[in-house]
């Protein structure tokens, strides 16, 4: 194996641990590069034990003095964006601009988390006459994150650095096919001064994500990943009596009218339904083809037919992943819908065991089939036609997903109707991929998102927080009154 097998990171060190692993895989090679334990109860207790000694301390520093830890991390992140990105690229299979894209983000998150002196103060009024109300907020306690397989750097940061800085102790469970960004996320906060178990790695699988919703020590989890996952989390946090917020899979739809710009509208959706080889949940997956627009899908063919698998696209996960895509294909293909461009069956000179596929366009698909409706989650795009947009907004509202939706027009008035009536939490304008930028939130809707708030910007704050109300009374000529 290239790397050591994994370890857990409890209490400011990696633990020896004889559990039994998995094997980890480079997707691009199909190759073993590590192996990462599968822990159980024993270990959560003991990083539940060891953050639950560090509370107190971290917890009662002021708001500016947690941050300077973010600070000097946002730093070392900085300095070292190579490195983590060529580890994003080995364990996930990101071609190095997406990898790298990746760290920036988680370096725009910390840049957030830098700020909350700033806007997660505290509220003062004074409410009669001697008589004073105040708002303060408070850590929540020891807190876990659940991150997925698809960004193993950025996931982790939209709620590592605001959990954090706002006075929890956070257990990160990364996904167990890339775990190897966690174990260096953890050096680089103990580097920036983050005491000991402020912040602890502890790998797994299913018994894990349960033993986390079910300790009785931990009071918030975050988790991310697909929607069915994200409902059993929810449900299984919540009936704990913790706060969750579970954000799920999604099912993006471009709508695309007949004035759209061709060459921006094709090369923005190739970009989305490509970029991480489909393998976010902000990938369009549904093009909504409004009336006269076989221009602007002659244009996207001739893009994806000319990108390059393993320069220009990256491997999706496994091999089962690889599999699973190609059946979505063949069964849309069966039931009569038309193949433009194919990924199936692309080879890379040198990397014959990788999982790639090539992007794939697939036209004429009915909105009742599955590949229309499941998320797919790889480099495929299907484009189901319209008369008009009142037309593509039925088939976008149908969809039970709401995470994200765009609109590609040179119209005001349409864009507008799109982003009033789209049943999705985020929405886009001639934009491929309409995530927001901090101190936006980001989040869905619908069956994308189970919880109540946001999970980055403004909206996390309340999560990761509980308020304390203070009444106070300190003048006498107040006198007695409804307040006494």
């Amino acid at each position: 194996m290239k790397y050591p097998a994994i370890r857990n990171y409890i209490g400011g060190a990696f633990a020896a641990a004889d559990l039994p692993g998995l094997d980890v895989f480079d997707p691009s090679a199909g190759v073993v590069i590590s192996r990462v334990p599968m822990s159980g109860v024993r270990e959560l207790d003991a990083a539940v034990a060891v953050a639950k000694r560090a509370f107190p301390a971290w917890s009662g520093l002021p708001i500016k003095e947690r941050v300077q830890v973010f600070f000097r991390y946002r730093a070392l992140l900085e300095r070292h964006i190579d490195e983590l990105a060529a580890l994003v690229t080995e364990e996930n299979g990101k071609i190095d601009s997406e990898a790298r894209a990746e760290v920036l983000k988680a370096i725009e998150l910390c840049e957030f988390a830098c700020s909350l002196p700033q806007i997660a103060t505290g509220e003062v009024l004074e409410v009669s006459r001697g008589v004073e109300c105040r708002v303060e907020r408070y850590p929540v306690g020891i807190v876990a994150g659940i991150t997925p397989f698809n960004f193993p750097s950025m996931v982790p940061h939209w709620s590592i650095p605001n959990a954090i800085a706002l006075g929890n102790c956070f257990i990160l469970k990364p996904s167990e096919m890339v775990p190897l960004s966690a174990g260096r996320i953890a050096e680089l906060l103990a580097e920036a001064g983050l005491p000991a178990g402020v912040f602890q790695v502890v790998h797994g699988g299913r018994e894990i994500v349960e033993t986390i919703c079910d300790h009785p020590e931990i009071r918030a989890v975050s988790f991310v990943g697909s929607t069915k996952t994200a409902k059993v989390v929810y449900r299984r946090a919540t009936n704990n009596l913790k706060r969750c917020l579970a954000l799920g899979g999604a099912k993006n739809h471009l709508i695309v009218m007949p004035d759209a710009d061709k060459e921006l509208a094709a090369t923005n959706i190739i970009a989305s339904m490509s970029g991480c080889a489909g393998q976010r949940c902000m990938a369009a997956s549904v093009m909504v083809a409004v009336s006269a627009t076989d221009h602007v899908i002659a244009r996207m063919v001739e893009i994806a037919k000319a990108m390059v698998p393993g320069k220009d696209i990256g491997p999706v996960i496994s091999a089962e992943a690889k599999a699973r895509i190609s059946g979505y294909i063949a069964e849309a293909e069966a039931q009569g819908a038309k193949v433009l461009v194919d990924g199936r069956n692309v080879k890379v000179a040198g990397r014959e065991n990788g999982y790639f596929l090539g992007p794939t366009i697939i036209d004429h698909v009915k909105p009742e089939m599955k590949i229309a409706q499941e998320e797919v989650f790889g480099p495929v795009l299907v484009i189901v036609r319209a008369p008009d947009v009142d037309a593509a907004l039925e088939v976008e509202n149908a969809s039970p997903f709401g995470n994200a939706a765009s609109v590609y027009t040179e119209s005001g008035g349409v864009a507008r109707k799109v982003m009033e009536r789209a049943s999705a939490g985020m929405v886009g304008v001639n934009v491929g991929v309409p995530v927001p930028r901090e101190p936006f939130s980001f989040g869905g809707w619908n069956e994308s998102r189970f919880g109540v708030g946001d999970i980055t910007g403004r909206g996390s704050i309340e999560f990761w927080t509980q308020s304390k109300k203070m009444t106070t009374k300190w003048n006498r000529e107040a006198g007695t009154n409804w307040m006494s």
